[in-house]
């Protein structure tokens, strides 16, 4: 797994995360599966920034996910 994309994977485990734990913290549940979901793509994220010389910008961030989707789509 290279760097963009354990950032690409990172990137959309966050986001999808977002909504389980707004519901489980409305429903006044413990939010594990979101957590674990959260840390997860900390996890990736934190990862691909410090395998790729450099490190990524916020700007650099929709070119990464269409670059890796665009490797998958023939």
């Amino acid at each position: 797994m290279d760097a963009d994309l354990a950032m690409a994977i990172g990137t959309v485990l966050g986001v999808l995360s977002i909504p389980s734990l707004i519901s489980a913290v409305s429903d006044a549940r413990a939010p594990r599966v979101g957590a674990v979901t959260l840390l997860l793509a900390g996890a990736l994220i934190v990862w691909a920034m410090s395998n790729k010389p450099g490190g990524y910008k916020i700007a650099e961030l929709p070119s990464v996910v269409v670059s890796v989707i665009a490797r998958f789509i023939p």
